[in-house]
């Protein structure tokens, strides 16, 4: 397996994350400790001091898992947000792997039947901090 890609996460997406798994029942959580990890690794800024080349909550991104097939584009949303077509909860695998990423990298991330899958950002199709979204 391949390092670990530098993450980058806002203030208040890793606030808001970590109060999420907070409320989560016991085994529930212990389901989320990649995510946790993430979380404690990852460089934190302020929302306005968030590059545009990275994935961050309500993010629209596009980007390829080496498995196959064609480019996906999802959006990366809270549980409550989840469900629509094009939208991926961070408490899902490829939601939790796809935070912090910036454009160009790439990230190894078990799946829940054991297997790993890469992921790479091809583009950063919107991104709330850049748009001045910052109350989202």
């Amino acid at each position: 397996m391949s390092r670990k890609p530098a993450i980058t996460i806002s203030r208040l997406d890793l606030e808001r994350i970590e109060i999420l798994l907070d409320r989560l029942p016991p085994a529930q959580a212990a389901a989320h400790a990649a995510l946790r990890e993430e979380l404690d690794r990852a460089t934190v800024l302020e929302p306005t001091e968030m590059p545009r080349n990275v994935v961050t909550m309500n993010s629209t991104v596009s980007f390829t898992d080496e498995e196959g097939g064609a480019p996906l584009q999802m959006t990366l949303v809270y549980p409550n947000a989840a469900g629509k077509h094009g939208t991926v909860s961070i408490l899902a695998p490829v939601g939790s792997a796809l935070l912090g990423l910036a454009k160009g990298k790439h990230i190894d991330w078990p799946t829940p039947d054991a297997r790993k899958c890469r992921l790479t950002v091809l583009s950063i199709d919107y991104q709330p901090e850049a748009a001045g979204d910052l109350h989202r």
